[in-house]
Parts: structure tokens; sequence; C-alpha cells
């Protein structure tokens, strides 16, 4: 596999995992917890290995052409988000302040970054639309193998970014509760409206 194809994915998956959604928003509600954002980043990479799997697989493909099955996911996918963020919104986490942290171990918070990142219909599209365009069908290496490299390579720049982000969260807002518990609720709500969104454009569509 042309090394030139992997870094030119890695240029266009950084510029989408730095724009603002769902993924910040987890992240840094998780930053502001007070404890390691490890297991929230670990959850959403775990999420973007299991649709890389998925679309390697080619089930993304038969998925993405059942109009019924994708709106499931949909449905699925943005009440989760719609669910996380309200509790988010309602608790917001306060680092130092052990009464307004994130609920729940750091196991469950790992699950539920798996949910925010594998469970978003937007990321299974993303995928099924631009890792096959960086694959080589006339390539030594079999299309599946190809997309598995593509996968890996988004899945660390989004460790190492939103361990970034987790880690300046807490940097930043450590020691200042009142714009801290801004953040948690601003960080909520983001949730809530993405998934939202999510369905309506699905049912409107």
């Amino acid at each position: 596999m042309a090394v030139s194809s992997v870094l030119a994915f890695w240029i266009v998956a950084l510029l989408l995992i730095v724009v603002p959604g769902a993924d910040w928003a987890f992240t840094i509600s998780a930053g502001l917890r007070g404890r390691s954002v490890l297991p929230a980043v670990a959850g959403l990479v775990v999420g973007y290995a299991a649709v890389t799997l998925v679309v390697a697989a080619g089930v993304g493909a038969l998925v993405a052409g059942s109009p019924a099955a994708l709106t499931g996911l949909t449905l699925v996918g943005g009440l989760y988000l719609m669910w996380h963020g309200a509790a988010t919104f309602a608790h917001p986490s306060t680092p130092g302040a052990s009464g307004h942290r994130l609920t729940g171990t750091d196991r469950a918070v790992f699950v539920r970054g798996i949910g925010v990142s594998g469970l978003n219909p937007k990321g299974l599209l993303i995928f099924l639309a631009l890792l096959p365009q960086f694959t080589d069908r006339d390539g030594d290496w079999p299309i599946a193998g190809q997309i598995s490299v593509l996968g890996l390579t988004f899945m660390v720049t989004c460790a190492v970014f939103y361990l970034c982000l987790g880690a300046l969260t807490r940097t930043v807002l450590y020691g200042r509760p009142a714009a801290a518990h801004l953040i948690g609720r601003i960080s909520g709500a983001a949730m809530v409206a993405v998934g939202a969104w999510l369905i309506i454009d699905r049912l409107s569509g």
C-alpha cells in the first residue's frame, strides 16, 4: 500500500477529527471528571475500530444500502447521544468537585465512549464514502487490509488528538468550577443537538 495514500488519508482524517462534534463534547465532559481521560478516549477509539471492521467486512455497504437498517441505526445512535447528552447537561462534571464528576466507573465511561463513536451512523457513512477512495484495487494488498490500515491511521490520530483535548480541558478549567460547569452543560447540549439532528435529518430525508 502506497505511503502517499496513507498520508493523504491522514490529512483528510485530521480535518474531520478537528471539527467539533459529539466526540469533542464527550471528550470535554470526560476531561472535567477529575480523573484520567484515557478510558473515554479508549472507548471512542474502540468504537471506530468496530466501524472499521464493519466496513472492511463489507457489512457497512449492506447497511448503507438498506433504508430500514440505516434508519434503525440512526434512531439508536441519535437517541443514545441525546440520552448521554441530557445526563451530562443535568449533571455537568467539575474537576476537583467529587459531587459533580461524570457518574460511573472508568469502565462505564469506556463503554459510553464506544457508544458515542460506534453508534454514530454518520461515522459509518463517512467511512463508507472515504476509506474506499484511498484504496488501490490493483495493489498487492487486499482491499480489506488497506481499509484496516486506513482505519488504524484514523484511530491513532483520533487517540492523540482527543487525549490532548482532554488534557487541555483539565488544565484550562481546573480551579475554575463556574467555567467548567458551563462548558459541561454546553457539551451535554451539543450531544443532544447532534443526536436530534441525526434523527431529524434521516427521517426528513
